[in-house]
């Protein structure tokens, strides 16, 4: 069973600090929008918290048998 995270950028990164704009580029979100899929882990959880005000966050996970 392996959780993802499905995190959607849903304000502009326009006029935030640099380092918001930093943790939003690692996450690898770069336009308005757009939607990734990253592994659920604390590292992706910490990054994702920090800029939660600007990003949708949906949990899901895949149960293969």
């Amino acid at each position: 069973m392996s959780a993802t995270l499905k995190v959607t950028l849903i304000k502009s990164m326009n006029g935030r600090p640099e380092k918001h704009r930093k943790v939003l580029r690692g996450l690898g979100l770069r336009k308005l929008n757009r939607c990734i899929e990253l592994e659920d882990t604390p590292t992706n959880r910490g990054m994702v918290f920090k800029v939660s005000h600007l990003v949708k966050l949906e949990e899901s996970t895949d149960e293969t048998s």
